[in-house]
């Protein structure tokens, strides 16, 4: 089992499949939104692309974690199975560093550039990780969340305090609604 997908090998011998599972840590991710993580899996198929130094990436990855809801601050499982599609070409001449900004087309917004011509599946199943967490995980989408005045959990019982909550920076309006109620009766 290779760890590393080596453009000169596609050359070579023509496309070729990968599959690796890693362990990964929360640390890696460097998400607040990830308590654990279970582990993660990648399957790649790799080939040439139509044009001069151009890869193709097929695959999926899979994986399960212990998220936060953004909501409640409560721990719960996800699991995901997203498949990727990637578009490697080698960096434009002229822009030698890594992390040089480069002006792309519009056509050009799934490709991604290398100076290297080797992907590690780690890295690879890391950035995708990264792009199937939720920007903001919710255990359920009718999450009620945490009181903003006790801070009991919602979700899991009610509280007895006052339901609607006025910010005293709105009490300006507040004036200019009874007036407009008085306009009208």
């Amino acid at each position: 089992m290779q760890d590393i997908i080596e453009f000169d090998r596609i050359d070579k011998d023509g496309p070729q499949s990968y599959r690796a599972t890693f362990e990964l840590n929360a640390e890696e991710l460097d998400r607040v939104e990830l308590e654990k993580t279970g582990p993660v899996t990648i399957e790649v198929q790799a080939a040439k692309g139509d044009q001069p130094g151009e890869y193709i990436l097929d695959g999926t990855s899979t994986f399960t974690a212990d998220l936060r809801c953004s909501r409640c601050d409560e721990p719960y499982p996800f699991a995901n199975t997203s498949p990727f599609h990637l578009r490697f070409r080698p960096r434009p001449e002229g822009s030698e560093q890594e992390n040089e900004e480069v002006e792309i087309s519009d056509e050009e917004l799934d490709v991604e550039f290398y100076s290297e011509r080797a992907v590690p599946l780690k890295d690879l199943a890391l950035e995708q990780i990264q792009l199937a967490i939720p920007m903001k995980p919710l255990c359920e989408e009718g999450c009620l969340g945490l009181c903003p005045q006790c801070g009991v959990n919602r979700r899991r019982e009610a509280c007895k305090c006052e339901s609607s909550v006025v910010d005293d920076r709105w009490g300006a309006l507040a004036g200019i609604r009874d007036e407009l109620k008085k306009r009208e009766s």
